[in-house]
């Protein structure tokens, strides 16, 4: 027999759409007024109260889905605790390589009109620096899960960084990252089939914490059959798609000269010109994965509405680059609100109301 409705559960929900409703008028009269998000937040605030942006991969639960990409505002302690502070959901370290890199001669990073052009050549501390800032601020902050990001220079590399990692008091997410495309003579792991096969067969062997894997962004469906029937046979919490698009060129035309130095001015695009890309990669795993395999978004985010089309493609997480790199921490507070904007504007409290919910043409 059905239950009788507690009229005290109908009347909050009612309540609850009605709040929902008004915001979506206010948002609508705001747009009308060209009034920015940060403009509309103290009259969203009814609003802002009952949407949640929180979201999680398994056990591991974020206030939010935004955080930085691993190589933005990550490779100090100084700034791993600016991210902290931040309005961001969690964070990333640098990825960690067995010993420390400087990284390759600058210039090697340019801002363009609509993203960047970067070959920074994993620069960063080492993981012994990461690992134990990692592991000193879980004890300070044992209810906020963050992740440990590594790259190998070579496939045993890997090996060797998940022996020191399971052998840590580490709690909680690795990052193995197989999709550097800035290493002069080194190719992106991830694009080698066989090789990744070996190095996750490797690294699980040893392996029991959760982890995840950080990919290139793929361009043929095969690959995204290939590679994600490789990812279901192995025991990933999650994979991060995409690092940059490799090896893009821009010239000054003053000088006609490569932007940067590296590898003759070749280096990864990241900003909006990664968007359609992004989008299709989380979109084409998240139909391809296991479920229990959460998927991180990265790429073209500059807008509370590219957080939210990355989510509606299927991402748990967002993660962010070229932004954060122009903004600073600042750009986490305005995409958490213009965020909440665009799900007022749908008319959606939670995440899960639109995620992985993309409707496509009959």
């Amino acid at each position: 027999m059905r239950e009788k409705p507690n009229i005290q559960n109908v009347s909050a929900f009612l309540i609850r759409k009605l709040l929902v409703k008004v915001g979506k008028m206010w948002f609508n009269i705001c747009q009308g007024l060209h009034l920015t998000a940060g403009q509309m937040d103290i009259n969203l605030k009814g609003v802002s109260e009952l949407t949640s942006l929180a979201s999680s991969i398994q056990n591991f639960h974020f206030d939010n889905v935004l955080m930085n990409a691993s190589g933005v505002h990550c490779m100090t302690t100084q700034e791993l605790d600016e991210l902290y502070a931040s309005p961001a959901g969690s964070f990333v370290t640098k990825s960690g390589t067995p010993n420390a890199r400087v990284g390759n001669p600058e210039p090697r990073y340019h801002q363009l009109e609509l993203g960047s052009i970067n070959s920074m050549g994993l620069p960063n501390n080492g993981i012994d620096y990461y690992l134990d800032y990692a592991l000193d601020f879980q004890a300070k902050h044992p209810d906020h899960p963050i992740f440990l990001s590594v790259s190998g220079m070579s496939p045993s590399d890997y090996t060797l960084l998940a022996e020191k990692i399971q052998a840590s008091d580490f709690n909680g997410l690795t990052e193995f990252n197989l999709s550097c495309p800035n290493v002069p003579g080194k190719p992106q792991i991830a694009y080698d089939f066989d090789t990744t096969e070996q190095i996750l067969t490797d690294l699980f062997k040893i392996f029991t914490k959760p982890a995840g894997v950080k990919l290139p962004p793929f361009f043929d469906l095969a690959q995204f059959d290939q590679m994600a029937a490789l990812l279901n046979r192995f025991p990933l919490t999650f994979i991060n798609s995409i690092n940059s698009l490799g090896n893009g060129l821009m010239i000054d035309p003053a000088t006609d000269t490569a932007l940067i130095r590296p590898k003759g001015g070749f280096g990864g695009i990241g900003g909006a010109y990664a968007k359609p890309i992004a989008l299709a990669n989380v979109r084409a795993f998240r139909q391809r994965l296991r479920d229990d395999i959460a998927i991180i978004g990265t790429g073209g985010v500059t807008t509370g509405r590219d957080v939210y089309d990355l989510i509606l493609c299927g991402a748990d997480m967002v993660q962010l680059g070229t932004v954060l790199q122009v903004e600073g921490v600042a750009c986490f507070d305005r995409l958490n609100h213009e965020l909440e904007a665009v799900m007022a504007e749908k008319g959606y409290t939670t995440l899960d109301d639109f995620r992985g919910k993309l409707q496509t043409i009959q």
